[in-house]
């Protein structure tokens, strides 16, 4: 395969039906299956900064299974087609990992809205205003610079998938939700800030020893796959907490509830559901901003002009934009409403 320039990127929400793609992504999963011969065929998830695509290789040598680990930049050849059952996919021809220079970084990596430096700020803004003493030391013990937690919490992904799954999404989310549910701890009586709080800050530090990142690429760890990041959460903040002298059970009883209740269901994944004011707001609040978050991954991978998007598993629907409507569907629209 020739060397593409680097204007010759192709972005997923621009594919065509019909056309064939010659571009680079990257690799963000890799799975083995079998015909119904038999042979074994590769089905890689491909992506770049404004979405994903399914990659088939039908033709699956050890070669091209090399080539495809996730977290590779790779170099793609073949047809793209959206099939009425199967949904979109590029039937891979050839494909070879990219070289240095061949590619921008930044066509393929998404990442916050916001600079990283101001989420830092943010954060440390927020746990200074943390009275309760035991809570501020536990607080301060994870995220403090030199904290071995601090490093990998900060640049971990929120998600493997649908929000925030790229690096230092666990922070910008982590962030997001405790600065909500400050702003409503103040809004409803009965509510402990503190606890709130610091619950909101470390509701999903369990995710530092669930995920794992190869480039791009997320996975879930042993340890996730076999205790899930709400247990390993819980016992690293119950760990910690322990190690602080006269932590008060009260409080510690009422961060650990927060923790083991936020997906808030059973059949979501939480021992427990939540039982006090403090783990029902984070749990509200933790669940708005991963919609939300949903709605921001899905608005990048719209194309230019588009306005609605398919069914989207995050959402249980299809989301809208008003705000990419083009003018003549915008004054259609505001004619119907006169």
């Amino acid at each position: 395969m020739e060397t593409l320039p680097l204007q010759g990127k192709v972005f997923v929400r621009d594919l065509s039906d019909g056309e064939t793609v010659d571009s680079f992504f990257l690799v963000r999963e890799r799975i083995r299956r079998e015909k119904r011969n038999g042979e074994a065929f590769m089905k890689l998830q491909l992506g770049d900064s404004t979405g994903t695509v399914d990659g088939v290789c039908w033709d699956c040598s050890d070669e091209l299974w090399s080539a495809g680990a996730p977290g590779t930049i790779v170099r793609v050849l073949g047809p793209y087609s959206v099939h009425a059952q199967f949904g979109k996919s590029v039937t891979i021809r050839a494909m070879r990992p990219a070289e240095p220079g061949e590619y921008d970084p930044l066509d393929l990596m998404d990442g916050p809205s916001a600079a990283y430096g101001q989420m830092v700020e943010d954060l440390r803004a927020l746990v200074a205003t943390i009275q309760k003493p035991a809570l501020r030391e536990l607080l301060d013990g994870f995220f403090g610079g030199d904290s071995e937690v601090w490093r990998r919490w900060s640049t971990a992904p929120a998600a493997k998938k649908y929000h925030q799954a790229y690096r230092h999404g666990l922070l910008e989310h982590s962030l997001s939700v405790a600065q909500g549910v400050s702003a409503i701890s103040a809004t409803f009586p009965g509510i402990d800030r503190d606890i709130a709080v610091a619950g909101a800050l470390l509701h999903d530090i369990g995710k530092i020893d669930a995920y794992e990142s190869t480039g791009g690429a997320h996975d879930l760890t042993d340890s996730g796959k076999l205790h899930g990041e709400i247990p390993l959460g819980y016992y690293r903040v119950r760990r910690a907490i322990e190690d602080i002298p006269r932590f008060p059970s009260d409080q510690a009883e009422a961060l650990l509830h927060i923790i083991l209740s936020h997906h808030g269901q059973l059949e979501h994944g939480s021992p427990v559901v939540p039982c006090t004011r403090e783990a029902t707001l984070v749990h509200m609040i933790d669940n708005l901003g991963g919609k939300l978050g949903s709605f921001d991954r899905i608005e990048k991978a719209l194309s230019e002009g588009e306005s609605w998007s398919g069914f989207d598993r995050a959402l249980s629907g299809a989301a809208f934009f008003a705000s990419r409507r083009t003018a003549p569907e915008a004054r259609e629209a505001e004619a119907e409403a006169a």
